[in-house]
């Protein structure tokens, strides 16, 4: 049975969705599942933009004979070759012989390491930057947005309805519920911190080259973002440009603090909490708490970008960082984390290490900086540390 909705007159939504997947690139939890969007512009000739992830390909392959009703598919548009998206192709070549597979040269690079497809000539469409394919009354226009976040990604232009076929820029976490517009959401609500945390996670590394897609974006009239995961976007649209913005360019959205922990029996945790409430006394609203150990990464990294100060408290473990805030540490400087303000609060019970083996790595970061005031615990919080903490409160105010 057919599952597609309308995007406009000519244009269907195809895609699918997997609420049974725990883990996104078995790595990431999704505990709203993710959807997987694909589209079908009927004109006197057809397109596909892009297919779906194998785990859907049943549902996919009905709906996207339904939306053709009958007809032959002309061309199919691949803008993103990551397998939850390209899934699909040599199941829809066997099905559409005669289709036309519209793509870059990397593109058909890696169509070739993914397949055995014997593709002539005449079975491909290779585009560059501004080329255009007609298909009628509508036209796909085709900008290319490499290391957003594969190298072959790009995104599609149609003139007519003046649509943003955006692979996966300006995508979201979070499965589909029949609603499938933001106008149809309550977006901020529901939505934002699982767009967040896949753009965070997922293309964070990348802020410059979001930076170009963006300045590309800004030259076309764009009343539509259909992206290939997530909610379209059909009103409201700067409303997530200003978040890609401000993402892309390291922006904090809070002027607030992030408070990170990592305590073996507690004791550390104790300490990042007395920090807390005296944060709290000194006036600072915006500000969360996590343990490293029992929060996933993914979050905390969401969280970081989100936060512009953030304080990592850990024990000293065989000399070096506890390992959960080390693999933080790594996964913030592989993510790109720029434009922090960070503290460091070490506890140790012979040899306390881990703040300065903390500052040495996030000294590396891009437009960081590390507060001078630190605060060494050994073992337990005693009373004459007191000063050492309202003198981090103090600091951390005052750079807020």
């Amino acid at each position: 049975m057919q599952c597609t909705r309308k995007v406009t007159d000519s244009i269907y939504w195809v895609g699918g969705n997997d609420r049974r997947l725990a883990l996104f690139e078995n790595i990431f939890p999704i505990p709203r599942g993710v959807s997987y969007n694909s589209y079908v512009i009927l004109d006197e000739k057809t397109a596909l933009m892009d297919t779906a992830d194998f785990s859907i390909s049943r549902q996919f392959m009905e709906n996207v004979a339904y939306a053709l009703g009958g007809r032959d598919l002309d061309y199919m548009v691949i803008d993103h070759m990551e397998p939850d998206h390209c899934a699909n192709i040599q199941m829809l070549k066997e099905k559409y012989p005669n289709v036309k597979i519209v793509g870059n040269a990397k593109t058909f690079q890696m169509i070739g390491q993914f397949y055995d497809l014997d593709l002539a000539d005449e079975d491909k469409v290779v585009v560059k930057e501004g080329d255009t394919l007609e298909l009628g009354s509508h036209t796909l226009t085709f900008v290319m947005a490499p290391m957003v976040h594969w190298p072959e990604a790009m995104v599609s232009y149609e003139v007519s309805e003046k649509i943003l076929f955006s692979a996966d820029a300006f995508g979201s976490f979070g499965a589909l519920d029949g609603r499938i517009f933001n106008d149809e959401i309550h977006f901020e609500r529901d939505w934002m911190d699982d767009a967040r945390r896949y753009y965070t996670n997922i293309v964070g590394k990348y802020g410059a080259q979001v930076q170009m897609l963006l300045k590309k974006a800004s030259a076309l009239d764009i009343r539509m973002i259909c992206p290939l995961h997530g909610p379209i976007w059909r009103s409201d649209l700067n409303v997530l440009l200003t978040k890609y913005d401000q993402w892309s360019k390291y922006e904090a959205e809070e002027k607030g603090v992030l408070i990170i922990y990592g305590s073996m029996y507690g004791n550390t945790e104790g300490v990042a909490g007395a920090l807390s409430v005296k944060l709290a006394d000194a006036g600072v609203k915006e500000m969360a708490v996590y343990d490293v150990s029992k929060t996933h990464m993914s979050e905390l990294i969401a969280e970081a970008f989100r936060y512009s100060h953030i304080v990592l408290a850990c024990p000293t473990y065989n000399g070096g960082i506890y390992p959960p805030m080390d693999a933080l540490l790594h996964d913030m400087k592989a993510l790109n984390m720029s434009n922090k303000v960070f503290a460091v609060i070490e506890n140790g019970t012979w040899a306390p290490a881990s703040g300065r083996l903390m500052t040495a790595v996030l000294e590396t970061l891009k437009g960081c900086s590390v507060l001078d005031t630190k605060v060494t615990v050994k073992s337990t919080l005693k009373p004459d540390k007191e000063a050492e903490l309202d003198a981090l409160c103090q600091a951390i105010t005052a750079s807020l």
